[in-house]
C-alpha cells in the first residue's frame, strides 16, 4: 500500500528548520572556539611576556575573528544539516516526511533557502567588514613593532627576520627593549662574515623607522676574510652600535595613508577597479611590443641608427651585418623587458581576481554543504555530533585543500583564478547532487498501522484521522 496523504508541509520546513537551530549555533561556537585556541597557542610566546597590555591582547585576538567566522560559518552550516537530518532519519521522521507526500527535495528547500541567505550575509561580511578587520590588524601589528622592537624576538630561537643577519638572544624583558645574552652573525658582506656577542644590548628604531639600531654592551667581535682564509680578526669592546637596514620590514609608521592596502584588506569593488586599470597597463605594453616590433621590420638599413652608420663608415663591407645584429639585439632586450613587465602584470591581476574569487567562492560553500550533509546525515541516522563532526571535517578538510590547492595554482598562472577557487565547489557539489538524487529516488512503502504507529500523538490530535483521504494500490 503507497500512501498519498497531504501533511501542512510548512509546519514540517519550520520543523527542519528549528532542528538546525541548536546544531548550528552549537558547532559555530565549537569552531570558533578551536580556531581561537589554535591561535592563542601559536602566537602565545609572541602575546604574553612582551609588556602588551591586556586590551591590545584582547584586540589582536578580535581582529582575528573576522576571517575565523569566514572559515566557522561554512563548516558550521554542514555540522548542523548533518546533525538535523541525521537526528530525524533515526527517529524515523525522514520516513514519516516521504509517507507523507514530502519529497527529500521539498525536504532540502527551507535548508538552501536559508543557506543562500546566510551565503549572502557572508558575501557582505566578506566584502566590507574583513577586509577592514584586516586593515586594522595590520596597523595594530605595525604600531605594536614600532614600540616593542622584541616582539618578533623570541628568547633561545634564531630570528631571522631581518635579511642578511640571524640574531639570537637568552632573554627578553617585558616592560623594556633590552637583550641579555645577545649573539649576532652578519651575513650582510659575502666577502666576509662577522659574529657579535655581547652580555646586554638595547634595540630601538631610527626616527624615520627605516633602521633598526642594536646598542651592545661588553662583548666581542669575530670577523673572518671569505676571500683570504688566514685572515681572522678579534676585537673586545665596551660599547658597539649595529645599525641594520629594515626597508620592506613592514615597520614603517602606521599614520593614515602611509602605506596601501593589500589585496585581503580591500572588498571585491576596489579589486576589480585596480584589475582594469592593470588591464589596460598591460593592453598598453603589448601595444607598444607590437608596434615596436613592426617599426623595426619595416624600418630599412639605410634608416639604422647614427651609431651604426658611423659603424658601417669604419668598417666597409660588414656594415648591413654590423647594424642589422646591433637592431636585433636592441629589439631583443627591449622585447625581454617589456614581456617581463607583462608577465608580473598578468601576476598581479591572477591575484587580486583570486581574492575576488574567494570571497565568493567560500560563502558559496553553504549552499554546497547542504547538498552534501542532508544525504550524509539520512545515510548515517545518527544525530551524533561526534559523527556529524567527522564526516563534515573530513568534507571540509577536502574542501580546504582543493581551496589552498586552487589558489596555489592560479596564483602561478597554472590554473585561471576563477577555476582555482570554484573547483572545490564545483567538486563537492557534483559529488552532494550526485549523493541527493540517489537518495531522492529511494520510495516508502508501509502499512497503514505502522504508520499511525510512527505519527507523535499531538500530529494526530493537529491533523485528524486520515482515513478517509489514503489511496489504496495493490
Amino acid at each position: 500500500m503507497r500512501l498519498h496523504w497531504p501533511l501542512p508541509q510548512t509546519l514540517l520546513s519550520r520543523y527542519i528548520l528549528r532542528a538546525h537551530i541548536g546544531p548550528f549555533l552549537f558547532s559555530f561556537c565549537t569552531v570558533m572556539f578551536l580556531f581561537v585556541l589554535q591561535f592563542v597557542m601559536k602566537f602565545i610566546d609572541q602575546l604574553v611576556g612582551k609588556g602588551l597590555t591586556a586590551w591590545v591582547i584582547i584586540e589582536l585576538i578580535g581582529l582575528n575573528l573576522a576571517w575565523m567566522i569566514v572559515l566557522a560559518v561554512p563548516m558550521s552550516v554542514l555540522v548542523a544539516t548533518m546533525m538535523a537530518f541525521g537526528d530525524m532519519s533515526s527517529r524515523n521522521e525522514i520516513t514519516v516526511m516521504k509517507a507523507s507526500g514530502m519529497s527529500i527535495y521539498r525536504m532540502m528547500a527551507p535548508v538552501l533557502t536559508v543557506a543562500t541567505i546566510i551565503a549572502l550575509l557572508l558575501v557582505w561580511f566578506n566584502n566590507h567588514v574583513l577586509p577592514e578587520a584586516n586593515h586594522r590588524l595590520k596597523t595594530l601589528t605595525i604600531d605594536i613593532r614600532r614600540k616593542k622592537p622584541t616582539l618578533t624576538i623570541v628568547a633561545g630561537i634564531f630570528s631571522q627576520d631581518i635579511p642578511g643577519y640571524s640574531i639570537l638572544v637568552r632573554k627578553t624583558f617585558e616592560n623594556t627593549n633590552e637583550l641579555d645574552g645577545v649573539t649576532l652573525y652578519d651575513y650582510s658582506n659575502p666577502a666576509r662574515n662577522v659574529v657579535v656577542t655581547a652580555e646586554r644590548g638595547v634595540i630601538s628604531f631610527s626616527s624615520d623607522f627605516r633602521k633598526l639600531v642594536m646598542d651592545l654592551k661588553r662583548g666581542e667581535i669575530h670577523e673572518l676574510d671569505l676571500q683570504r682564509k688566514t685572515v681572522y680578526r678579534t676585537v673586545r669592546f665596551e660599547s658597539h652600535r649595529i645599525v641594520m637596514d629594515v626597508e620592506g620590514f613592514d615597520f614603517e609608521r602606521s599614520e593614515e595613508g602611509a602605506f596601501s592596502r593589500g589585496d585581503r584588506e580591500l572588498g571585491a569593488g576596489a579589486m576589480l577597479a585596480i584589475v582594469d586599470s592593470l588591464q589596460r597597463d598591460r593592453a598598453a605594453m603589448e601595444r607598444e611590443i607590437h608596434q615596436r616590433v613592426a617599426r623595426e621590420f619595416l624600418q630599412p638599413l639605410s634608416d639604422s641608427t647614427p651609431a651604426a652608420q658611423d659603424h658601417r663608415l669604419e668598417v666597409p663591407g660588414t656594415s648591413s651585418m654590423a647594424a642589422a645584429l646591433a637592431r636585433a639585439q636592441s629589439l631583443a632586450g627591449f622585447v625581454g623587458n617589456e614581456t617581463q613587465r607583462v608577465e608580473f602584470v598578468k601576476r598581479q591581476i591572477d591575484q587580486y581576481m583570486v581574492e575576488v574569487y574567494k570571497k565568493y567562492a567560500i560563502p558559496a560553500a553553504c549552499v554546497v554543504f547542504v547538498l552534501v550533509g542532508l544525504p550524509l546525515g539520512i545515510m548515517s541516522r545518527r544525530g551524533g555530533f561526534g559523527v556529524a563532526a567527522t564526516l563534515s571535517l573530513g568534507f571540509f578538510v577536502l574542501y580546504w585543500a582543493c581551496l589552498i590547492g586552487g589558489e596555489k595554482l592560479a596564483d602561478r598562472d597554472v590554473m585561471s583564478p576563477f577555476l582555482g577557487m570554484w573547483i572545490a565547489n564545483i567538486i563537492i557539489g557534483f559529488l552532494g547532487i550526485y549523493l541527493t538524487v540517489r537518495t531522492g529516488r529511494e520510495t516508502v512503502v508501509i502499512q497503514w498501522d505502522v504508520f499511525l504507529h510512527l505519527i507523535p500523538e499531538q500530529w494526530r490530535k493537529w491533523w485528524g484521522t486520515p482515513e478517509e483521504e489514503q489511496t489504496l494500490q495493490p
